[in-house]
């Protein structure tokens, strides 16, 4: 069919979506140039299909689109922050939000269904290739991040109410924070080491410990900057929020999960356990006489 014979409302929507793939060429593009060998060949290989598409809606629109400058800048910031297989499959998620839209051009454009199909199953394909440390030791991070905010946030906790203290409590909390993810990173060492599966165990030691002391230093920071040790436990359990809040995103995009479930969990055996920590601290005070 001709450009003549398109409505206009169709060919607003191939418009659409020959914005977005000049924007996800150069986004690949951008990408691949800065990777070598493996990850950088299948990302090269899907900048040429998204150019190919761009070319095809371009014989029935008649127009050239330049790519969308702050999306090609988001997604490379993502894919700096949280890695190359998050970024793109950010990116694919919008595409599958469009099928309803290639649902109505599937009749009129002949070369539709092919490009549908590559977006959906070609693409994906190849992003499954992709091999990223990140991802490989997910489950290490996802096990020193669970355990920072449920062991500190239940230790603050009950240090706040037993102590009264916001340095006292910022100490205690930091040591045991530091203390705990040395354990924690040591169980992971030799976890790995037993089950002897694909994974490095000094590598998914490191992503166990680091994730861990990361969530510690930001959890006791309140206690050294505010005088207040109601609004450090507050500001404590804000954070703590906020991290789940970003590694359940993180989580559900790359794993493809449900994010509210996920998230909902994780801030419900948090804050649970924190509550529970903060009777225990005001029973241990009333009971010891703390002063």
């Amino acid at each position: 069919m001709e450009k003549n014979n398109l409505d206009s409302r169709i060919l607003n929507i191939l418009k659409i979506f020959q914005k977005t793939e000049m924007t996800e060429y150069t986004v690949y593009k951008k990408l691949a140039e800065k990777i070598s060998e493996g990850n950088g060949e299948i990302l090269h290989r899907i900048a040429r299909e998204e150019f190919q598409h761009y070319q095809t809606w371009k014989r029935y629109t008649g127009s050239e689109f330049r790519p969308n400058r702050f999306l090609v800048f988001w997604y490379l910031l993502m894919a700096r922050v949280f890695g190359l297989t998050f970024a793109i499959k950010m990116m694919e998620r919008g595409e599958a939000r469009a099928e309803e839209a290639y649902a109505q051009i599937g009749s009129l454009i002949p070369e539709a269904p092919t490009i549908i199909k590559e977006e959906n199953e070609h693409e994906m394909l190849l992003i499954g290739m992709i091999d990223e440390q990140k991802i490989k030791y997910i489950s290490s991070m996802v096990l020193g991040i669970n355990d920072a905010l449920v062991e500190l946030t239940g230790t603050l906790a009950g240090l706040t109410l037993a102590l009264q203290n916001t340095r006292l409590i910022g100490l205690a909390g930091l040591i045991t924070g530091i203390a705990a993810s040395l354990s924690m990173a040591a169980s992971e060492y030799l976890s790995q080491k037993s089950e002897k599966e694909s994974k490095d165990p000094l590598k998914a030691a490191f992503y166990t410990g680091i994730t861990y002391i990361v969530v510690v230093i930001l959890l006791v920071l309140p206690y050294f900057l505010l005088p207040s040790y109601y609004f450090a436990l507050c500001l404590t359990l804000t954070i703590a929020i906020l991290i789940v809040l970003v590694f359940a995103q993180f989580v559900s995009v790359v794993k493809e999960i449900p994010f509210r479930k996920f998230f909902s969990e994780m801030v419900a055996i948090s804050l649970g356990v924190a509550a529970i920590s903060f009777i225990i601290g005001w029973i241990a005070r009333s009971v010891l006489h703390l002063e």
